[in-house]
């Protein structure tokens, strides 16, 4: 599947380095050995050299990573997450994001070069034009205070539902009821 180029994107490939270039930065990666990138006619194809197994996989793999890259460079990426409790709330400061989440003390998370924050009441954006870069930061800022399965309360994804267990209340109601 051939990936459309916008006419606002350069495509530069250098041995095995594709580069792309757009409005809102530019992304850069290695192409493994064996795949091959051209650009024709504002359209970019990937292909491989060989029915290797090993490069079926990488083909697919390949394509993906690129269009991600085309369209990071286009239009960015961004995840939500949004923090659940009583108290629990985050701020601002500089490129640090400083969170409340119940701790003795607030976390300092510092922002990543190509990564931006954006703070609203109790949720957090995060945007940037490598979708790799802002999953993995969405991820640790998820990993600090994950959401518990008795009340919820945590830091989750936007719109991700969180699998609720009884509590010790709900277990002995059910075998007295028995």
């Amino acid at each position: 599947m051939p990936i459309n180029l916008p006419d606002n994107v350069k495509l530069e490939i250098v041995h095995s380095s594709l580069k792309v270039i757009g409005p809102k930065g530019e992304l850069e990666r290695n192409i493994a050995k064996g795949i091959m990138v051209e650009e024709k006619d504002g359209k970019v194809l990937i292909s491989k050299k060989n029915d290797n197994p090993k490069l079926k996989a990488l083909h697919g793999t390949t394509r993906a990573l690129v269009a991600n890259m085309v369209k990071g460079v286009v239009e960015g990426w961004s995840k939500t997450l949004e923090l659940v409790g009583t108290g629990y709330r985050a701020e601002l400061s500089g490129n640090k994001l400083v969170i409340n989440i119940g701790f003795s003390h607030p976390v300092e998370f510092v922002a990543p070069e190509g990564v931006d924050f954006k703070v609203e009441k109790t949720l957090i954006t995060i945007e940037g034009i490598d979708k790799e870069l802002v999953g993995l930061v969405a991820a640790k800022i998820r990993a600090i205070r994950p959401p518990e399965p008795y009340k919820g309360k945590g830091i989750r994804y936007q719109g991700e539902e969180v699998r609720r267990k009884p509590g010790k209340a709900a277990k002995a109601q059910g075998a007295a009821a028995a």
